[in-house]
């Protein structure tokens, strides 16, 4: 499972009353997909998750890859408490061809999760699961931060291909890159253009044996002549090694982490301005660090402000203003208030869509 480049961690849709609207969830997937991002995440913090029943989680899912084009990576946020209950969403998000599950740290009984159990709730997950495991550490929300020596050993599980880490600290990140260098490589599949490979890509139509094109001089007589495209190239893909893969979780340092050995972020501003952020990874990957520092100070104090000190609720206002559905959050979260809105209006002057 390749994990580079930029991610946008989705919102969860909501009508004014705390209904889930899942059309607009379904339309914003849609647009999602005509982006340049290598993929999005749903259900981690900025998809207000831990705000869902486990009926809603599950169609959240559903409806996300139902409306997501089939090369971008889709990656399913499961993460419950216990091992049962994150392995049960994992099946579940195998069934619907997700390429990977986010598991954030366990935190209720943060006093007590000391690095064995860590380290046992996360070997126990990526046993079993279907899917490859992508570990995730929100300190800001859990209040427990992932150890870096529970990180590296961790690295070594056949099952587990890499972190998210929301610290926000570019040191941090740096010693989880050079902490786990050692784990193991893994080959994957890759497209010509060493873009990620994903199983909806496979299973797509055209890319399937026996798959067959009928002109509309095949159909039989006195039927109607329908127009149909020609069937596109069958995937060409590759494959490419890689080792544990670090992404970042703070878009005002995503340069200085991808400086450091991040291959990607999973980025709250990237929702409501994928391209300006897309542009900073672009710059990075073609060695341009003048442009590149250019983008990061463009974005900086929105990630800061927007994404950082308002949230959810920041991000969903910020979505609604670049054309995408944002809404309200769910209660206990309120909207912005109208000095907060001006603020962002302010911030976000020269990244509207």
């Amino acid at each position: 499972m390749l994990l580079e480049g930029i991610f946008a961690p989705v919102t969860t849709c909501f009508y004014p009353d705390g209904r889930c609207y899942w059309r607009k969830l379904e339309a914003n997937m849609e647009r999602y997909s005509r982006t340049a991002m290598s993929g999005m995440v749903l259900l981690g913090s900025t998809g207000e998750a831990v705000m869902l029943s486990d009926e809603e989680t599950r169609e959240a899912l559903r409806v996300a890859r139902g409306a997501t084009a089939p090369e971008k990576v889709l990656i399913a946020g499961v993460g419950r408490e216990s091992v049962i209950e994150t392995l049960r969403l994992a099946d579940f998000a195998a069934e619907l061809q997700y390429d990977a599950i986010l598991v954030r740290t366990p935190h209720y009984y943060r006093r007590q999760m000391r690095n064995r159990e860590m380290l046992t709730y996360y070997q126990a997950v990526a046993d079993r699961s279907p899917l490859p495991v992508v570990l995730y550490s929100i300190p800001s929300c859990t209040g427990y931060d992932l150890p870096i020596e529970v990180v590296a050993e961790l690295a070594m599980h056949p099952n587990i291909v890499g972190l998210k880490d929301s610290s926000g600290n570019v040191e941090r990140i740096a010693e989880l890159v050079k902490a786990t260098l050692s784990a193991r490589k893994r080959t994957v599949p890759v497209t010509t253009v060493f873009a990620a490979v994903t199983a909806r890509m496979l299973a797509a139509p055209e890319n399937q044996a026996g798959s067959t094109f009928v002109a509309a001089g095949q159909l039989v007589s006195g039927a109607t002549a329908i127009a149909v495209p020609p069937p596109k190239p069958p995937l060409k893909t590759r494959t490419r090694e890689v080792g544990f893969q670090v992404v970042c979780g703070s878009a005002q340092t995503l340069y200085r982490s991808l400086e450091v050995g991040a291959t990607g972020g999973v980025l709250a501003v990237a929702t409501f301005a994928p391209q300006a952020v897309g542009e900073i990874y672009t710059a990075w990957a073609e060695k341009d660090p003048v442009l590149a520092t250019e983008k990061q100070q463009r974005i900086a104090q929105v990630g800061i402000e927007v994404a950082g000190r308002m949230g959810v609720p920041g991000v969903k206002y910020a979505l609604d203003l670049n054309g995408y559905y944002g809404g309200r959050p769910r209660m206990p979260l309120l909207p912005l208030t109208g000095e907060e809105q001006r603020q962002v209006d302010e911030l976000m002057t020269d990244i509207r869509n």
